[in-house]
């Protein structure tokens, strides 16, 4: 089964085109996806310059392409149903490139772009996508 949910934030704004022979909307986003680390070991990779996130090529067809590149921009958080699609090309001097996207089949929107925090009733509490240090629960089997 080619499956995948993403959530992230875009790294860059939607680019919108359409396809000449149809009309079809087509939009390409670069979603960021942290990557699942301990605090520590987030703390550390940025201090060794090591990325914390993955950087995703999304594409995003038809009326959902037309509301992610109206409603989304830079910052925005997102949800992401799809399937990853990979391909191969040749270039001008002779190499084979190989690519991996993930083809949208469902985009969500999520909160408020990165720089504003929305304001919560529950004072302090963690973001709920922050990864769990697994030596606090020694007990779990997982």
């Amino acid at each position: 089964m080619n499956s995948i949910v993403l959530i992230g934030r875009l790294s860059k704004d939607p680019e919108l085109s359409f396809i000449p022979s149809s009309g079809l909307a087509v939009t390409k986003i670069n979603l960021a996806v942290d990557k699942d680390m301990s605090k520590e070991k987030k703390e550390q990779a940025k201090a060794k310059g090591q990325p914390t996130a993955d950087f995703i090529q999304v594409t995003i067809f038809g009326k959902q392409a037309e509301n992610a590149a109206n409603y989304l921009s830079k910052g925005s958080q997102c949800a992401i149903h799809g399937r990853i699609n990979t391909g191969s090309y040749t270039t001008q001097t002779g190499e084979k490139r190989y690519t991996t996207d993930v083809i949208a089949d469902r985009v969500e929107f999520l909160g408020n772009s990165g720089q504003v925090k929305p304001q919560s009733n529950f004072g302090d509490m963690p973001d709920i996508f922050e990864p769990v240090d697994e030596s606090e629960f020694p007990d779990v089997p997982f």
